[in-house]
């Protein structure tokens, strides 16, 4: 199971997540607003802290909409991950993998306004997305780092929709798996993605907490799942 926390924006932001044993870390840029809201320049440094750890793989986060834009980023920062995070369309995608070997993460947002988003789910597979993400969007609009818990029932009906594999996001804590179990049990599910419960009361990135989730959510898969 990937442990992916979202909102790195500091070395020290890093080294706590390498302690704390995640697997991808997500690196905000073209996040309108964003606490976490990094430069190109902020985005590069940061990405080669994160491929200096042994295991840990940086995902660049974005709203942005441009294909452009968004392969020049990605290869000034030596990012192989990008997470559409916004309402980007299909055709997004078919033009980041037309010449390039991006993993692209698609965002489907989990809320009652977001069935003309689920009905492109077979286009966005056409277009070549890699995996999904499942996160809740706020009844105000937000979308992105809630902390609001996602709807398990909801999460469900969407995987059983998906031909390709999702991450869980939306309210993760330690204590909630069980929470998700049928999610958790689905033969797509690939793992978490988490903020909030990832930050200690400074709002910082907290390697105990990370740590408190990561185990909390492994803990089910056995004693080889640990790392």
């Amino acid at each position: 199971m990937l442990v992916k926390i979202c909102g790195a924006a500091s070395a020290e932001d890093v080294a706590s997540l390498d302690r704390a044993g995640a697997d991808l870390v997500g690196l905000w840029h073209g996040v309108p607003g964003g606490r976490s809201e990094l430069t190109l320049r902020q985005l590069t440094l940061l990405a080669e802290s994160v491929h200096r750890t042994e295991r840990m793989r940086p995902v660049l986060v974005t709203f942005l909409g441009d294909a452009g834009a968004l392969r020049a980023a990605t290869a000034a920062a030596g990012v192989r991950w990008i997470q559409l995070h916004g309402y980007q369309p299909p055709g997004l995608v078919r033009a980041l993998k037309a010449d390039s070997d991006l993993t692209v993460v698609k965002v489907l947002h989990l809320g009652p306004d977001t069935r003309a988003e689920r009905s492109l789910i077979p286009a966005y597979e056409r277009a070549g997305t890699d995996l999904f993400l499942l996160d809740t969007a706020a009844g105000d609009g937000r979308i992105g780092s809630t902390g609001q818990p996602a709807d398990g029932a909801a999460a469900l009906g969407i995987a059983d929709r998906l031909a390709r594999p999702f991450l869980l996001a939306g309210g993760i804590s330690a204590d909630n798996r069980e929470d998700y179990r049928a999610v958790v049990d689905h033969p797509l599910f690939l793992g978490i993605d988490v903020d909030t419960a990832a930050r200690g009361l400074d709002g910082r990135l907290s390697a105990d907490r990370i740590t408190a989730v990561r185990r909390g959510w492994r803990a089910a898969d056995g004693p080889g799942a640990t790392g």
